[in-house]
């Protein structure tokens, strides 16, 4: 009897920054316990980076370490499919026949356009539309592309990102209804992954854990630095002998993420009982954080180097997205009238 094939997930991921927990326990382990069930892709947004990042090297090293901390953390390269986006030139010729469907009234409510026509208006400038570029507005027709070109059935993103799946779903829709007599664009349907719904981690300040915020651990400092910003976690005056609430506790809140569920619940009960100081909290989190991290830190610098197996590893990646590409390009092409 012939096996039913797994749907497609689809999963960008934008090169804008490095690393760090709050990226971990958000992003990356929900997306990799979909892989179980999914035939997975994941896609390193490049050419997306562009609409905030303006230099080079700095775009060359996010892309490489963002693609090395998901491996890393677990992906495997030989079951599920990783590439750079800018390595699958389809895409591009792909967005642009979207965009010839798309409705300008969409983009205008696209969220990252209001919310900068938004900072705008309280900062009292006359144009609302000051310093934005096109690709920041043209950003939801690229996302579809991504999506629609690797045929995906599922997109897993966070509450955050959801309005960009809900726009590739739209775009779609409104190329089938103009161009769909003989080929139709596959709908894709959104995926909350468990672990983003309503859950984020507390960065060191006790604000979500955001590179916007500059309170984050980064996954792969030196273990002397790890040890310092855990050391810089919020906390309050309660003296070591009295009770505590693990729960509003920011170190808790993260050592809960990471500990093993018998050792959270002793130190829960040692805190509610007034047992632990938040100084042996955190010297248990960086206990607990410096294990975990410090294999996933020597693959990581392993595939940092420059004659690493990495960019071999993203290349073959490239090869067979770009297979799937050219298949839904090719109908497209045709169903438009261009072949």
């Amino acid at each position: 009897m012939q096996e039913t094939p797994r749907k497609v997930s689809l999963t960008g991921i934008k090169p804008t920054g490095e690393p760090h927990l709050g990226n971990l326990v958000g992003a990356i382990r929900p997306a990799l316990e979909l892989a179980e069930r999914y035939d997975a892709m994941y896609f390193i947004a490049d050419y997306h980076a562009l609409t905030t990042i303006r230099d080079p090297e700095l775009l060359r090293h996010y892309s490489r370490s963002v693609a090395a901390t998901w491996i890393a953390a677990g992906l495997d390269t030989d079951r599920v499919t990783m590439y750079r986006q800018s390595e699958v030139p389809e895409t591009f010729e792909l967005a642009w026949a979207l965009s010839c469907v798309s409705a300008k009234g969409l983009m205008n409510r696209a969220h990252a356009y209001k919310a900068a026509r938004d900072k705008n208006a309280e900062a009292g400038k006359a144009d609302l539309d000051a310093g934005i570029n096109m690709g920041l507005y043209n950003y939801p027709v690229l996302m579809a592309a991504d999506i629609l070109l690797m045929d995906a059935d599922v997109v897993p993103v966070g509450k955050d990102q959801a309005q960009h799946v809900e726009y590739a779903a739209d775009i779609a829709g409104s190329f089938n209804h103009l161009f769909g007599r003989g080929y139709k664009l596959r709908i894709p349907e959104l995926v909350l992954p468990e672990a983003q719904a309503g859950k984020t981690l507390p960065g060191l300040d006790g604000r979500k854990m955001s590179k916007s915020y500059a309170n984050t651990i980064p996954l792969f400092v030196k273990e002397s630095r790890l040890k310092k910003l855990v050391r810089r976690i919020a906390t309050d005056s309660t003296p070591v002998e009295a009770p505590k609430d693990p729960d509003a506790s920011h170190a808790f809140q993260i050592f809960e993420q990471f500990a093993t569920e018998a050792e959270a619940a002793a130190v829960r009960k040692r805190l509610e009982a007034g047992g632990m100081g938040w100084g042996e909290l955190k010297d248990r989190l960086f206990e607990v954080l410096n294990e975990l991290l410090t294999p996933l830190r020597a693959r990581y610098d392993e595939l940092m180097e420059p004659d690493s197996e990495l960019d071999a590893l993203l290349a073959a990646g490239a090869e067979r997205a770009r297979a799937r590409a050219r298949v839904v390009l090719s109908n497209v092409r045709t169903a438009i009238g261009i072949d």
